[in-house]
């Protein structure tokens, strides 16, 4: 198996620079690939994928690019608060910064959580360039569990230590990244969230992933994404397993995205 290089890229977003990282095989054909785009969640960041997007790119023999958010990580800081928009205008406004500058024809949209959330928007607002589209953990709407797991989350982070592991991935932005996911979806405003009109919109086939345990939405969520979106839908509920899949289970993920991928985009 091919070595895996990491190269780390600056992309100018119109409001700020986007730290960007892509992973690929030395040896691979560049001409011939088509890369996985990852999303990360509310509170995460490139650092915080681990070895997953290295590992991910090893498997697949594909490259992986990651990227921290507008306002996460080492990119810069966001201007403004959040709005009910969010989750759909990362496809028209970072993603499509980072196709231009890094020169992405094709892809495959890989989210987790709101991220999740994030490539579908991607998917359906580029349909004739995403071959596939995977979901990891992803929210389709706002569910009482949502809203419970957040709540519970927003008393945890209340004290000084937790609040200390956001800073170290965040820096000075750690209390804005706190307040967009939880002021976000707790607000009245985005209680009628939902994914639905862009789940109807994507065209090509997609795996979903979620576990059953997952603090922050039911089973409802892999079964709204795959009812919506295109007949060819993977459905895969992983037994005894929580909120980040790739993190607990990231051997079964990694096989799973591997084996699926392969015959559907090429």
């Amino acid at each position: 198996m091919s070595a895996v290089v990491a190269e780390d890229v600056w992309v100018d977003a119109g409001r700020g620079r986007i730290f960007t990282r892509r992973w690929r095989r030395a040896y691979a054909d560049r001409s011939a690939d088509v890369p996985i785009v990852l999303f990360h969640d509310s509170l995460r960041c490139v650092e915080l994928w681990r070895d997953f997007p290295e590992r991910l790119a090893a498997a697949s023999g594909r490259s992986v690019i990651a990227y921290d958010r507008l306002g996460f990580g080492k990119s810069a800081p966001h201007p403004a608060q959040l709005d009910g928009g969010f989750v759909r205008e990362e496809a028209g406004g970072t993603f499509r910064a980072l196709r231009e500058q890094l020169h992405v024809e094709k892809f495959v949209a890989f989210g987790h959580s709101v991220g999740g959330g994030m490539a579908v928007a991607c998917a359906s607002t580029f349909p004739a360039d995403c071959c596939a589209l995977i979901t990891e953990s992803a929210q389709a709407f706002v569910e009482d569990r949502t809203i419970a797991g957040i709540r519970d989350a927003r008393q945890t982070f209340a004290q000084a230590d937790q609040f200390e592991r956001l800073k170290k991935y965040h820096g000075d932005k750690a209390a804005w990244v706190f307040s967009a996911w939880v002021d976000t979806w707790l607000s009245p405003r985005f209680l009628d969230w939902s994914l639905d009109e862009d789940l109807r919109r994507v065209r090509c086939p997609v795996l979903v992933i979620h576990g059953d345990e997952d603090e922050y939405g039911s089973v409802r969520h892999p079964r709204r994404i795959g009812g919506l979106t295109a007949s060819n839908s993977t459905i895969e509920v992983l037994r005894g397993c929580g909120h980040v899949p790739h993190r607990e289970r990231s051997d079964t993920v990694i096989e799973l995205v591997g084996s699926w991928l392969e015959p559907v985009a090429r």
